[in-house]
């Protein structure tokens, strides 16, 4: 019985044999046609200070689920801490499930922005029992926090005493 690392390692060595590399470092390959790239699905955590929103966009960039915090029914200064954002994976998820996303994704890309609570809670349910269907399916983690160069000038600090 061929074990198929096995085979993947001799396809992958006779497509080396039949690769041929000119004087000027151009490769030419014959024989082996790569992949053609398929753009991911897009996992959007957005973690304020006061609120969570998670938005699942398709390959083109349109929004499939979007809820926050606030949607869910938590009012206020209850949508800021770590309960909320942790029930609002847990639900993006069973939605995903629930309307049968989960088969039509492949792959993921995690896009996380700014520096809430909900930022640790939505990994946290992501590497917990509510994301089994779609933990395997991450290829790429990407931090996409909007940092100040400079800017104005920030608040006087408080003075307490």
């Amino acid at each position: 019985m061929i074990d198929v690392n096995q085979s993947e390692r001799s396809r992958k060595r006779s497509a080396l044999l039949n690769t041929t590399f000119s004087s000027d470092g151009t490769v030419a390959n014959f024989g082996f046609v790569p992949e053609p790239y398929v753009e991911p699905h897009h996992f959007h955590i957005y973690a304020t200070r006061h609120n969570t929103h998670i938005t699942l966009t398709d390959p083109k960039r349109n929004p499939l689920i979007s809820v926050s915090c606030g949607n869910i029914g938590f009012k206020h200064s209850a949508r800021k801490h770590y309960d909320s954002a942790f029930q609002l994976a847990s639900l993006v998820m069973n939605r995903m499930q629930d309307q049968g996303i989960n088969q039509q994704i492949k792959e993921v890309e995690v896009v996380l922005r700014g520096f809430g609570a909900g930022r640790e809670a939505v990994t946290k349910a992501i590497l917990g029992l509510e994301g089994k269907f779609i933990r395997h399916k991450i290829i790429k983690v990407a931090d996409a926090t909007r940092l100040k160069f400079g800017g104005t000038r920030s608040k006087k600090p408080r003075r307490l005493g």
